[in-house]
Formats: structure tokens, sequence, C-alpha cells
């Protein structure tokens, strides 16, 4: 079980940032991180270059965070406003999901990923509820969304 040492030159998920230094086994990194750009050798010269890549990544980090904080800020201004068809004795058909919630989003102009929306499970009742949206790990937008009942159907 041979391992290596690289610098990571970009994000990897479940891997590590740009700049960290992680060990791997020697094939991964042999046979697709260097070959793809995506890794240096962690040789003495390469790990002198990890400080310029240290203060590339806290510049990208620090623009991704002001960027998540404006979206979180759009997000909690908006108040989508949703109708669900109800039956006899008030009973809903259909439900509130978070594809619903991101469609609504998208047509508001915000773009984030589907699963950032936090919903235990979809909304069937009528009124107002608070759904969390985790855009960043230190950025937590709250969206207060209202769900109204709409016509009943009458027995003929």
């Amino acid at each position: 079980m041979a391992n290596a040492q690289v610098i990571l030159k970009e994000k990897i998920d479940g891997l590590g940032a740009e700049a960290d230094v992680v060990k791997v086994r020697a094939g991964y990194a042999r046979n697709f991180l260097i070959p793809q750009g995506k890794a240096y050798e962690a040789s003495r010269s390469n790990l002198r270059h990890v400080e310029a890549l240290k203060t590339s990544r806290a510049r990208r980090e620090a623009e991704e965070l002001l960027g998540f904080q404006e979206i979180a800020a759009k997000i909690a201004k908006l108040k989508p406003k949703f109708t669900l068809s109800t039956g006899q004795g008030g009973k809903a058909f259909g439900s509130v999901t978070s594809m619903d919630i991101h469609k609504e989003l998208e047509a508001a102009g915000i773009v984030i990923d589907r699963h950032a929306i936090e919903l235990e499970k979809p909304v069937k009742k009528s009124g107002k509820t608070e759904v969390t949206v985790r855009l960043h790990p230190e950025v937590i937008a709250t969206l207060i969304i209202s769900v109204d009942a709409g016509d009943q159907e009458k027995e003929a």
C-alpha cells in the first residue's frame, strides 16, 4: 500500500481544497491527480509554492462567502406563495416540496443547488412555514413560504 503526498491545485470533493497537502494512494496521484493537473507532487520546491496557493485560496473563499451572503439577503426578502388544491374535509392534494421552492427561487433569479434547501418533509398544511437554505457552512438563509388552500371541491 504505497501512499504519496500531493499538493492540491484546486478543490476536490472528499479530498481537500487548493493548497492542502494530502496523502493519497500512489496510483491515484500518478494516474489521475497529477496528469489531470489537479495536484503537484509534494517535493521541497513545490512546498515553497504552497503559500501562493494559500493566498489565492483565501481570496477565493472570501469572494464566495460574500457572494453567498448577498444571495442569503435576497432569499430573506423573498416571500413565495403556493396554492394547494383541497378536497372535502380540507385534505390537501399534493404538497410543496423542495423542488417547488427551488423553481420559485429560480423564477426570482436566484440560482442555488436544490439540495441546499433543507425541508424535513413536504409541506401539506396551509399557513406560513420557515424553510432553511444552507448556502455555505457559514451562511444559512431562512425563507418564509406561504401555503394557501385552494378551492374546495363541491359534491354534485
